[in-house]
């Protein structure tokens, strides 16, 4: 672990497990932390990592960022696997839980804290002991299960609502949703959360992203591109429209540059499409005219 009296404070401050992806080209890093901290750098931040990860994390991506490691025998290891009816995930491994106590002092007050979870690593307390200026909650990782085989499938989001009265943004994905649930009973389980919580944005890939905030509900498109590779683009989205939202205050705005960085993600192979500077340029200047 860090030697945690030369940690300095961050700006974006990212808690949850790292991943290794099982893909065809091997083994990758991968995990919404690692790309919501790679995307809150490319936009200027100062960042900081919690997280808990075996010898087996390819973590050289991530070099200049500080981060603090709960030591684990295994890192969270994933298998995605595309099928005609959706994706199909398997967790092999999972590493440690994440608690308060490995989160720095000098960390717990960063003007944005994002909780991460990928696999039930986060307690839901650590949201009622963090005082960022804005908590924004990415939930993928509360709002699953596995079997004994590591067959991963949504499930029902517990203790969901101590953590939505207290979360400044929630951004979830239409995949994290029980697949069980009708289409009716869906849209009532996002009305639900929508109100119990300031703002709630729910990414629906291509189809772009529905706001959902202080009653009112908007839908932004994003561009059309060559897709090559999805992965990750949730993510970029989330720590765009967190850190865009910190800056400006203005939900609309942030979720129309979130949606114009994140759509030129998938462009680029897993963390490749970690936005450059001009990218951030091009998408400033889009919602800025």
């Amino acid at each position: 672990m860090l030697e945690l009296v030369s940690l300095q404070p961050v700006d974006y401050l990212a808690v949850g497990h790292l991943a290794v992806d099982i893909t065809p080209q091997g083994n990758q890093l991968g995990g919404t932390v690692a790309y919501s901290a790679l995307t809150a750098r490319a936009l200027g931040l100062r960042v900081g990592i919690v997280t808990s990860t075996g010898n087996d994390a390819p973590l050289s991506a991530l070099d200049g960022i500080p981060l603090v490691n709960v030591p684990s025998e295994h890192s969270t290891t994933f298998e995605n696997i595309k099928t005609e009816n959706g994706r199909t995930q398997t967790l092999y491994h999972q590493a440690a839980p994440i608690l308060l106590d490995h989160i720095p002092q000098v960390w717990r007050s960063a003007p944005i804290i994002h909780l991460a979870p990928i696999a039930r690593e986060l307690d839901a307390s650590l949201a009622e002991n963090l005082s960022g200026s804005l908590l924004g909650i990415t939930p993928q990782g509360w709002m699953r299960s596995w079997d004994e085989s590591g067959r991963v499938s949504p499930s029902k989001w517990e203790n969901s609502a101590q953590i939505l009265n207290r979360a400044g943004a929630v951004v979830m994905s239409v995949e994290d949703i029980n697949r069980d649930l009708s289409a009716e009973d869906s849209a009532e389980l996002v009305e639900e959360m929508a109100h119990n919580t300031r703002i709630l944005c729910l990414t629906e890939g291509a189809a772009g992203v529905v706001l959902y905030w202080n009653g009112d509900r908007r839908r932004f498109r994003p561009p059309v591109m060559d897709e090559v590779d999805s992965t990750g683009a949730g993510d970029i989205f989330a720590a765009a429209f967190f850190s865009r939202l910190y800056n400006t205050r203005d939900p609309w705005e942030a979720a129309r540059f979130a949606t114009q960085l994140a759509a030129r993600s998938v462009m680029r192979i897993g963390l490749n499409g970690i936005p450059t500077l001009q990218e951030v340029e091009e998408c400033l200047m889009e919602v800025l005219l």
